[in-house]
């Protein structure tokens, strides 16, 4: 079975760093794009991070400047470092990919269970 497994969330300082992980487990034929998403109590859900199969990245304008994204295709995964992390970035992050699992199946869209980011002032 194919899942997304995300790690690296916590409770940190305003100004600190944190990295997230998504690995994808189980057998797939395709990874397209991978995305992380967040979603603050209140808020909409946001884009964060997008990486395409072929690395073009994106990065949402509310963390521009203090994220980075990047993907590793061979290890199917996708990771996002966070710095300098202020109090609005608290929300459940959530990776997203677009997967085939095998040659006969279309495109669907797979989620990770989420992990949270806290950040005190």
């Amino acid at each position: 079975q194919v899942q997304l497994v995300e790690s690296g969330g916590g409770l940190v300082q305003a100004g600190g760093s944190l990295r997230l992980s998504c690995v994808v487990s189980g057998s797939i034929f395709t990874l397209n794009v991978m995305n992380w998403y967040r979603r603050a109590p209140g808020h909409q859900r946001e884009l964060v991070a997008r990486i395409t199969s072929d690395g073009f990245t994106t990065i949402g304008d509310s963390v521009k400047g203090r994220v980075t994204a990047s993907r590793d295709n061979a290890e199917k995964s996708m990771y996002l470092q966070m710095n300098n992390l202020k109090p609005e970035d608290t929300a459940v992050y959530y990776c997203n990919a677009g997967i085939r699992e095998s040659m006969r199946d279309f495109e669907s869209d797979y989620w990770g269970q989420g992990t949270q980011v806290t950040v005190s002032s």
